[in-house]
């Protein structure tokens, strides 16, 4: 099934790319507007943007999707697109650095709240998996042509009028998602036993995500990939310009053959990952990636300086990122619970961008600080580091039901009776069990009728083993290993 089938999925896909070109307006103009109110200290204040950017996304994120559960997300999403739209409708307006800094954060605070809520909408919307795939592969699509249409559709608009108006229509593209999702019939959210505060909420994203092997090895990945992403978006100016001595226009073609070496491998990747899995081909991808770079320092140590030979390099890096990072969100869905995929999606989003703020550190400094070929040494040996790293986090036996035992215990939190993992002791064994041990308190029976709905109470599982799909939640704290007990 196409997932441009289902009416949903068309609407939040549209308001995804209408967002995604008004952002992309957004960073032309403020590339402008630094270089209007900083002059030469430009590429500084761009710099530190970008720094605030990621420093947002990982401060905010975790948050925004431990706490999603219990958020209305259709009002959600409207609002932090309407809080978008306002902010970045008051750029045009500021007169000093330190009023873009303040926006730039508010802004980037508000998309790290906004993108991990609408990642974990889409595989409730797209329950096939095979459909999954393929709105994830649309949607690294819809990044791609983003990085093509908006510097066109800028230059475009500045033919006609000033920088300002990239920011006008930025707010014109986040009011016209916020109409989309109000459009969208978005599911209810799942229930989740997870109770307690806003850290307690926000930590149990962070470290279910980092209990789950499988996705420790996806966040190795995700360094890779920001390795070797961070050398295309930092240095392909300076190769273009100061290696290969060509012009802004030879810098649009090299960011367009890394943009359609990634199209490219997003049309395939549903075929590709029927044929060989998501582990041989994240794999494959991100080793193949990390390759190019490396091949990259040999020919500049080398002495060879033609544009094609490099422009090759780009498809072919472009390529394996995008194998490498697209199927990620089969992972994260699949390791998640269905009323803990917000947190399980803003952990991701928040600890891959984590690599991004060192790589741009790295390989942007090493670009700057020595000789290119230093820097796409960094790029290809830091991507190779991570790609060893994945396999070996990333166990090659990944079964979804593991087989794994829990021993007898008692807690308290909402639950209903259709669920499986809440069989627990009722009737004359509460009773006896009350009265042999007049210290536990809320032992109830099934007579108070409420068996099918939430409810509440202190309840005592008996030891168990069985076999199931497994995911970190309330009722398994660890990853077992062969069949260990769960605490």
């Amino acid at each position: 099934m196409s997932p441009f089938s289902i009416a949903a999925f068309r609407h939040l896909f549209s308001a995804q790319v209408t967002s995604l070109i008004g952002t992309g307006l957004t960073t032309v103009a403020l590339s402008l507007l630094a270089y209007d109110l900083a002059g030469a200290d430009a590429g500084r204040v761009l710099g530190s943007i970008l720094v605030l950017k990621m420093v947002a996304y990982l401060v905010i994120a975790p948050v925004a999707g431990g706490m999603a559960h219990l958020l209305p997300r259709r009002a959600w999403l409207v609002g932090l697109d309407i809080l978008r739209a306002t902010i970045v409708l008051c750029l045009p307006f500021v007169d000093q650095i330190w009023q873009v800094f303040v926006l730039v954060f508010v802004v980037n605070a508000a998309s790290a709240a906004f993108t991990p809520v609408f990642q974990a909408i889409i595989p409730e919307i797209l329950e096939d998996e095979r459909t999954y795939t393929k709105g994830l592969s649309y949607a690294r699509l819809a990044y791609d042509l983003e990085n093509l249409i908006s510097p066109a559709l800028a230059a475009a608009l500045l033919f006609v009028w000033s920088f300002d108006s990239l920011f006008m229509a930025n707010s014109l593209t986040f009011a016209l998602s916020a109409i989309l999702i109000v459009s969208t019939s978005i599911p209810r959210a799942a229930a989740t036993d997870r109770e307690g505060g806003v850290y307690a909420n926000t930590r149990f994203g962070v470290m279910a995500y980092l209990k789950t092997p499988r996705l420790r090895g996806l966040l190795a990945v995700h360094f890779a990939v920001s390795c070797v992403g961070a050398m295309i978006i930092v240095n392909t100016v300076v190769l273009t310009r100061s290696v290969l001595g060509g012009t802004d226009i030879l810098t649009t073609v090299f960011l367009a053959c890394a943009g359609g070496g990634s199209m490219i491998a997003a049309f395939i990747i549903p075929k590709m990952i029927d044929a060989c899995g998501e582990r041989r081909l994240m794999m494959f991808g991100i080793f193949a990636a990390a390759l190019v770079m490396l091949i990259g320092a040999m020919l500049i140590v080398n002495g060879v300086q033609t544009a094609i030979a490099f422009a090759a390099l780009w498809v072919l890096a472009g390529a394996g990122t995008t194998f490498a990072q697209t199927p990620g969100g089969r992972l994260v869905q699949r390791s998640a619970g269905a009323g803990d995929r917000s947190a399980f999606f803003a952990a991701n989003f928040a600890l891959s961008h984590g690599g991004w703020l060192i790589a741009y550190g790295v390989v942007g400094w090493l670009g700057s600080l020595a000789d290119l070929s230093v820097a796409f040494m960094a790029s290809g040996g830091l991507a190779l580091i991570g790609a060893m790293a994945a396999i070996m986090l990333w166990p090659k036996q990944d079964p979804l039901e593991i087989d794994h035992s829990h021993p007898g215990f008692w807690h308290e939190h909402p639950h209903d009776h259709d669920d499986p993992h809440h069989g627990h002791i009722h009737g004359s064994d509460a009773q006896v069990m009350q009265e042999n041990n007049p210290n536990l308190h809320g032992v109830h029976s099934r007579d108070h009728g409420c068996d099918k709905q939430k409810h509440r109470h202190r309840h005592y599982h008996p030891p168990v083993k069985h076999k199931h799909r497994f995911v970190i939640d309330s009722h398994h704290t660890r990853w077992p290993v062969d069949g260990s007990e769960m605490v």
